[in-house]
């Protein structure tokens, strides 16, 4: 038996330790701060393209403010609405813990801010850092209203690689040549297919391909050496990206929120609502370098096929005017390089082994895409889709209709009936061969506003299973209110016999947004540890305004601890 002997001072230094240690961890919430915020949602002049458009904006700005805080620390936001739409706000990839009222989804969790109203959302920090973001949830205000929300740890905490000279925050996002709220209208009207964007752009700016859009370029100086941050946001509408900087490799660190095991790469690929963190080191000759983002497509449809540009600029680069002084453009995949985007998400893991749900409580299967509406006279200027028809979208066959009279979890809470049910099916009502050739009969969905009921502490999967109808098609699927774990994808229609033995159960990502591959499956599992109704979407808001969407009603557990707080007394009434 071996026998420790402390001796006095080894015992005096202990305890100091110990010491030191306990009031550090109590400092560490000490020093939680409330930040508070005031965003006042207004129509500001905003020039693109050549023409000012009088653009619904934060404060002013567009993109709208960045939130900077800590982990632990507690926002108290109050949205002033001195637009001419309905608004709420989203707090994209927050958990909300108990807390549905701060989560934003217009008539899911809230009624919306009507004009000349406010709403303040009040929410904590538990447990998360990285690059998060926010976003109107109301109709198609989202290409302008949004924002960086940026996570950094409790003080004293450092990041899990290298620390950085520098952070920079770059959102990707979509411009409209006219009110995107009028776009979302005509297609609403007509059941064809929405007008894609005019230009990508950085931070708001499309950048030096684009008329009358290199005065406002960005350009990000870096000195030679050093290694920045980037924290890179896709904020585009509806539209996966690929980004690349020219010459430079970039090193992954994190994904929505998550940290990640460090991998290199050249080229990025990123979905609406998507994160991700990289390390970029200025190790190359002193110049200026294009950063560069276009769309990656994986629909048969129209896509806005143009290129977005920022520079990179050593700050010891030649001032010379002329060709040497032109950046050296990046090399990007073609727009249908799946292969290239298969890749790179597969490449993002946890940094180290993390502890998978396992005993599966529920066993969903959703199958997700869009649909076609007949018409019984297709000539009609409401029937403007394919052949005459009108285009629907749907998970499991059911297009998710959103309510009016009141929000679901108003309604939940206070127990008002005839705003929804409960019956969302676990699988499709129909089987069928999900990606291959669908009989027309399985295009058009029933209409609904159905939520599947999870009970408190239930652990779940569910293989989010894309179909050919219409097309095959990426559909970044989003859920409020949690984080999962993607354990598996795949091409063609999922088997439970062949491809459950193959799933990652040793360090799979944690994500909060996940795009289903074109015509395949990808498999996510979570513990339903947050009461409240949580919003499941594909977050390309052209499918989400038809319907890509159902919610989950979490029940409540035992104890306050694992209930839903009361609402705030300023929550909006439909």
């Amino acid at each position: 038996m071996e026998i420790f002997n402390l001796n006095g001072k080894s015992w005096c230094s202990y305890f100091l330790l110990v010491i030191v240690a306990i009031f550090g961890f109590l400092a560490s919430f000490a020093a939680a701060e409330t930040h508070y915020h005031e965003f006042v949602v207004q129509a500001k002049p905003v020039k693109r393209l050549c023409r000012t458009h009088n653009t619904i904006t934060v404060n002013g700005q567009f993109p709208g403010p960045t939130l900077e805080v800590r982990n632990g620390d507690s926002l108290v936001i109050k949205v002033v609405n001195s637009a001419q739409y309905n608004v709420t706000l989203h707090w994209h990839g927050i958990r909300q813990l108990r807390n549905p009222w701060a989560d934003g989804p217009s008539y899911v969790t809230q009624c919306p801010i009507q004009p000349g109203a406010t709403y303040t959302y009040r929410f904590t920090i538990i447990d998360q850092e990285g690059t998060l973001w926010w976003h109107a949830h109301s109709n198609w205000l989202r290409a302008t209203v949004y924002g960086a929300l940026i996570i950094h740890p409790r003080l004293g905490s450092p990041y899990p690689f290298s620390m950085p000279k520098r952070e920079i925050t770059a959102l990707l996002g979509e411009w409209f040549d006219r009110n995107p709220m009028d776009v979302l209208r005509l297609a609403m009207f007509t059941g064809g297919a929405p007008n894609v964007s005019d230009a990508y752009t950085i931070n708001g700016q499309p950048g030096d391909l684009y008329r009358c859009s290199s005065q406002g370029t960005v350009r990000f100086p870096i000195d030679s050496g050093e290694t920045i941050l980037l924290r890179l946001v896709n904020s585009a509408l509806n539209q996966e990206l690929f980004f690349a900087i020219a010459n430079h490799k970039l090193t992954v660190v994190g994904a929505d929120a998550s940290y990640t095991k460090p991998f290199t790469t050249r080229v990025i690929m990123i979905g609406p609502g998507q994160t991700t963190d990289v390390l970029l080191t200025a190790d190359q000759p002193p110049a200026r370098y294009y950063i560069a983002a276009r769309a990656y497509n994986t629909a048969n449809a129209p896509f806005d096929n143009t290129t977005t540009t920022a520079i990179l600029e050593y700050k010891s680069a030649s001032c010379k005017k002329g060709q040497a002084s032109k950046p050296i453009f990046p090399s990007l995949p073609g727009f249908n390089d799946t292969a290239t985007a298969t890749a790179f998400t597969a490449g993002i893991k946890s940094p180290s082994r993390v502890k998978v749900p396992t005993n599966i409580d529920d066993n969903l299967f959703f199958t997700v895409g869009l649909g076609l509406i007949n018409c019984t006279n297709p000539n009609s200027p409401r029937c403007q889709g394919p052949n005459g028809t009108r285009f629907t979208a749907s998970m499991n066959n059911v297009s998710f209709v959103l309510p009016r009279a009141n929000s679901i979890m108003q309604a939940y809470y206070r127990g008002v009936n005839g705003i929804f049910t409960t019956d969302f099916p676990p699988v499709p009502p129909v089987q069928f061969d999900y990606t291959g050739n669908v009989p027309r009969g399985l295009w058009t969905p029933r209409r609904g506003t159905k939520l599947y009921k999870l009970k408190y502490g239930s652990i779940v999967q569910i293989v989010l299973q894309d179909t050919s109808i219409v097309t095959t098609e990426d559909h970044p699927m989003h859920l409020h209110g949690y984080h999962f774990y993607v354990v598996g994808s795949g091409f063609g229609n999922f088997n439970p016999a062949r491809d459950t033995a193959n799933f990652n159960l040793i360090d799979p990502p944690q994500r909060n947004t996940i795009g289903t591959p074109p015509g395949g499956w990808v498999a996510i599992r979570f513990v339903a540890d947050n009461p409240g109704v949580w919003l499941m979407h594909c977050h390309l808001d052209a499918h989400l305004s038809l319907g890509l969407a159902m919610a989950f009603l979490v029940e409540n557990g035992v104890g306050e601890l694992q209930s839903v707080i009361p609402p705030p007394p300023d929550l909006p009434r439909c």
